[in-house]
């Protein structure tokens, strides 16, 4: 049994995670690296398109568990590969397949953070007697003694940020989680790794959903369901605008995403987005990029980070999108633990599906999904 100052290191492959690897190993802690094994890349390889063989570099390929037991070897710390498809699979990807077939845009990321990285991960750590887990999420971890909480906080370099798909973060989880990167840029945490000799250094960032090659959801969506001997829905319908009217034909909702103005296929000397999805009818509804804009949303399954709850309205900042700019908002409690929230100016494309989360400054309020 480890010791219990143990500090348990999540490691994706990539330069991030290894550098926080290689940055707890020097300050003479007790470390040990984890790895989740969630996606076998192989699996449905060959369908509908999908190429044969997966890419290489990819988040959870082989690739990544070999280069993050090589940095753990470099290192000298011991390495473990933990299997947790069956779970992936569960709380991940039927979930964005059911979200999908329904008309809505999910986020598998935040989905994987809040289930598995953190809380699967810890789990497996206190089980090998690690006390915390530690990250190469860019976001900072502070506990606040005037309020009794955690807070999540953005990081110093806020291109890095990835405080939008750590809204589900429980304060239990928080408690026992660090970010050693978040007051570092992405060049420095490149030099970090090259002067501890990690071969790793220059290897390119991930920017894709690890179980979706080439981003192409229509295409994962066709195979995932064949392999589980399910027939894809039958969901063509209409295309209509504003007013009602019927313009075109869709072959399917799935195809769709609000915001999208490529693969409408209709002829209008002005550009066509999509506006709204139903999944009922299988209307597809579409109009200008001056009807994307809303001013007010509301969201469920809120999760609070920096308060309690929310009790009374709250001036805040909001972000819709990974790299949506924060627009103030007034943020309202509504029935059922959901929030509703009016913006001060409109805001493109407010999708179903997707994460809001709440700014009071750097500080992580809270966050939701959007309904």
């Amino acid at each position: 049994m480890m010791q219990k100052d143990t500090i348990a290191v999540a490691m994706s492959g990539g330069v991030d995670s290894s550098t926080v690897a290689a940055l707890l190993a020097r300050e003479e802690l007790d470390v040990v690296g984890l790895t989740l094994q969630l996606w076998d890349q192989s699996r449905l390889a060959g369908k509908h398109g999908i190429p044969e063989a997966p890419k290489a570099g990819r988040c959870c390929s082989l690739d990544d568990v070999y280069d993050a037991r090589r940095v753990a070897e470099t290192l000298g710390i011991p390495y473990y590969v933990v299997n947790q498809e069956e779970r992936f699979e569960k709380d991940v990807v039927r979930p964005f397949v059911s979200e999908y077939l329904a008309g809505r845009t999910p986020i598998p990321c935040s989905l994987c953070n809040n289930h598995l990285k953190f809380d699967q991960l810890l789990k497996t750590a206190r089980s090998i007697g690690a006390s915390k887990i530690a990250t190469g999420h860019y976001a900072v971890n502070e506990y606040d003694p005037a309020r009794g909480r955690w807070i999540l906080k953005r990081p110093a370099d806020k291109a890095k940020d990835q405080t939008y798909f750590l809204f589900g973060l429980t304060q239990e989880q928080l408690a026992h989680t660090l970010f050693p990167l978040g007051q570092m840029t992405k060049p420095e945490v490149r030099e970090a790794a090259r002067e501890r000799g990690l071969a790793l250094a220059e290897k390119p960032d991930s920017q894709e959903i690890c179980f979706i090659p080439g981003g192409d959801y229509k295409q994962f969506l066709t195979a995932y369901l064949e392999e589980q001997n399910e027939q894809m829905p039958e969901t063509a319908g209409e295309l209509v605008t504003t007013t009602g009217e019927v313009i075109g034909r869709h072959e399917g909702i799935t195809g769709f995403t609000v915001g999208q103005r490529k693969g409408l296929k209709i002829s209008s000397p002005t550009p066509f987005y999509v506006l709204n999805i139903d999944a009922a009818s299988h209307q597809v509804t579409v109009g200008g990029d001056a009807d994307l804009a809303t001013h007010d949303l509301r969201a469920g399954k809120v999760n609070w980070i920096s308060i309690p709850e929310l009790t009374a309205p709250m001036r805040v900042q909001i972000k819709i999108r990974h790299r949506h700019e924060p627009a103030w908002a007034t943020l309202s409690p509504a029935a059922n633990g959901e929030v509703t929230a009016e913006f001060d100016e409109p805001q493109r494309a407010v999708t179903p599906g997707q994460s809001a989360v709440f700014y009071d400054g750097d500080e992580v309020v809270g966050g939701g999904w959007l309904l």
